[in-house]
């Protein structure tokens, strides 16, 4: 009995990969070989940077947030330690969205912060 291939399926694993390496440049797009190496690597950097992005709109939020504290008289980590002492639980993306867009709603905020930072120092 005559071996058999299983061409069907191989050929749609390498339309597949072809598909998904649409886009690419060069050989990384037109050739099996090379769009298969480039397809993995691009789903490890997928993978990767899913992760990386919460880091980074973290950073964003606290440059933010820094930004505006700063105009107000305070620094970042002053600003923190305040909230946390007046006992607010607001999390950094909604107080840099606050800071962006509702200025008066920051400044409602961070005079709670302030006061529990002096009220925190005087005893």
């Amino acid at each position: 009995m005559p071996r058999t291939r299983n061409s069907a399926a191989s050929r749609r694993r390498r339309k597949r990969i072809l598909r998904r390496a649409k886009g690419f440049r060069g050989f990384r797009s037109k050739l099996f070989r090379y769009a298969k190496d480039a397809v993995t690597k691009a789903r490890q950097y997928e993978y990767r940077d899913r992760k990386k992005r919460k880091g980074q709109f973290r950073r964003l939020w606290i440059q933010r947030i820094s930004a505006a504290t700063r105009e107000r008289g305070l620094t970042y980590s002053r600003f923190i330690e305040g909230l946390n002492a007046a006992g607010v639980e607001i999390d950094r993306k909604v107080l840099a969205d606050l800071a962006v867009r509702d200025p008066d709603a920051f400044d409602a905020v961070f005079a709670k912060a302030r006061t529990a930072l002096e009220s925190k120092a005087a005893a």
